[in-house]
């Protein structure tokens, strides 16, 4: 790890690894409590607050809150939420990697909905006399409904600070080489164990078309990512499919949506199919339940004979060093 000399002793740095959030428990009050959280935040669903708050408190929260919940059920592990467990190692081994290379800065996580609250974090790194925190969203390609949302809360929580600390948060990442190296090499390395199928399809969560319209440029990093990876791995653009998921309510989202471009693949021809969604970094209900449960059953009611899901990057050792590399370039200077 090679960065300028720090001006400050070590133990007035942090890093933050922020991830989306998770409910405490599977139960229906408190994914009900984490929904409310999430789906309040004009960033997420931009409808005017008076209307969008009566919908979801006595239509959304009711009904949603119930089935959500029994989703979080069939996924959660002895260890809590698979979203939290991962980050928590994530946060554990980077603090390592950090560590061994003379860096051994304190790392923490913090999450944008639910607990541990980004204003939590902070302030008890501030109470251990932390003035200066390197914040590394957990999403490879930007977007306004997750990364802005993260610098909304850093704000916010600053405009009540009277001693400010300084604050470096990354944009993201999905360009890097090493994020590229590392996603590469996880393709490779299933592919290694399980062989090839017909096409990959990446399966990215998706956002409101309007969203794009008025300048979001997730998309565009989403078809940067395949078209990098593609190229990484050798393969044609037709071997490599884009689809969106978690669409939600009647407006028109990202597209194709991926339920139904599942429905359309075996009729292409496309009998056998692995699927990776390079906009986590940690595997959640969106990936080992909706793409490796529930989308498995559409692709394979329609005919597919294999669909095989590629887990997320996680903790594995090859995503620590896209992290630690990402601090070393927010440490420049500092």
């Amino acid at each position: 790890m090679s960065a300028s000399p720090l001006e400050l002793p070590l133990s007035k740095y942090a890093v933050v690894l922020v991830n989306l959030g998770t409910p405490d428990e599977p139960t229906v009050p408190a994914v009900q409590r984490y929904l409310k959280q999430f789906l309040s935040d004009q960033r997420v669903v931009d409808y005017p607050a008076i209307l969008w708050q009566c919908i979801l408190r006595g239509i959304i929260l009711p009904f949603r809150g119930r089935r959500v919940a029994k989703l979080y059920q069939s996924i959660w592990w002895e260890g809590g939420s698979p979203l939290r467990v991962i980050t928590e190692r994530q946060t554990a081994a980077l603090g390592k990697a950090l560590e061994l290379s003379d860096y051994p800065v304190q790392v923490r996580h913090a999450m944008t909905y639910g607990n541990p609250s980004i204003a939590s974090v902070f302030d008890d790194l501030r109470q251990q006399g932390v003035e200066r925190i390197v914040v590394i969203p957990l999403y490879p390609q930007y977007s306004a409904t997750t990364t802005a949302a993260i610098s909304d809360q850093i704000g916010q929580y600053l405009a009540g600070c009277r001693d400010m600390p300084e604050i470096r948060m990354q944009k993201n990442y999905h360009h890097t080489a090493i994020y590229r190296k590392g996603l590469a090499g996880s393709v490779k390395a299933f592919w290694q164990l399980n062989g090839r199928a017909d096409a990959l399809l990446l399966s990215f969560h998706g956002i409101p078309e309007r969203f794009v319209r008025l300048g979001d440029p997730y998309e565009r990093h989403c078809r940067e990512t395949a078209a990098n990876l593609a190229a990484d791995l050798g393969l044609t653009p037709d071997q490599v499919l884009v689809s969106f998921q978690s669409r939600v309510g009647k407006e028109q989202w990202l597209q194709p949506y991926t339920d139904e471009l599942l429905k359309q693949l075996p009729e292409r021809g496309i009998k056998k199919l692995q699927v990776l969604c390079p906009a986590f970094a940690s595997d959640c209900l969106e990936t080992l339940e909706e793409i490796a449960v529930e989308n498995k059953e559409v692709f394979l009611h329609a005919g597919g004979e294999t669909y095989e899901y590629i887990p997320a990057l996680n903790a594995v050792p090859c995503h620590i060093r896209v992290f630690k590399q990402l601090v070393a370039q927010q440490l420049q200077g500092w």
